[in-house]
């Protein structure tokens, strides 16, 4: 170390490694739009675990509605990837719970409820969702008698929240428009392919 470095006091060379390290951490920061990236590398991931990549008439009834998204299974996978994306995740794990909740053994409604509940709903739950205090209140009276129907104030909210909020980001995102383009491009290869096949066929039979 230089004599004039090793005059310094130690909490002055501890502040300058601290600056430097900050520094280093900035200039390896990933650009924005890794998490488009990411995004479409976990759609990709999914295939080989038997996700179906959507055709693009399924992604343009998408485009219609949020309902078409929501009633299907592989519009809820990329539009909850989407909400990781965005740190909401927990808005379709909450909706998810509620539609699952409804289908449980009675004999089993009044444990599950309380886990929902905690997890969810009550303040500061490890995957709060975002409700209003009377509907949250609503839904803590609702849990202490369970019934299939006790979180159906609070599941309709999130869901409101999920359509006037996120869905249209999604619509906009590129991991849709990725999508659009990969499923025209197939759709251009699959054509190529056919009229390949009319051409050998047909100079074939001359």
């Amino acid at each position: 170390m230089c004599k004039g470095l090793a005059t310094l006091p130690a909490t002055c060379l501890k502040s300058a490694k601290d600056i430097k390290h900050k520094i280093s951490f900035l200039l390896q920061k990933p650009e924005p739009q890794t998490a488009d990236q990411k995004q479409t590398k976990e759609i990709t991931a999914k295939r080989s675990e038997g996700f179906m990549v959507p055709s693009a008439a399924e992604v343009e009834k998408w485009r219609e509605s949020f309902s078409h998204v929501m009633s299907s299974g592989s519009g809820r996978t990329v539009f909850t990837s989407f909400l990781q994306s965005e740190f909401s995740k927990e808005n379709m794990d909450f909706w998810v719970a509620c539609e699952d909740y409804k289908k449980t053994d009675p004999s089993k409604l009044a444990t599950r409820a309380k886990q929902i509940y905690q997890q969810f709903v009550e303040a500061d739950a490890p995957n709060e969702v975002n409700l209003d205090a009377a509907t949250r209140e609503e839904t803590r009276q609702n849990v202490e008698n369970a019934c299939p129907s006790c979180f159906n104030e609070a599941q309709k909210m999130i869901y409101t929240l999920m359509a006037k909020d996120s869905y249209r980001r999604f619509l906009n995102s590129k991991l849709i428009k990725d999508l659009c383009l990969t499923q025209r491009s197939a759709a251009e290869e699959k054509k190529e392919k056919k009229n390949c096949v009319n051409r050998q066929e047909s100079t074939g039979g001359a």
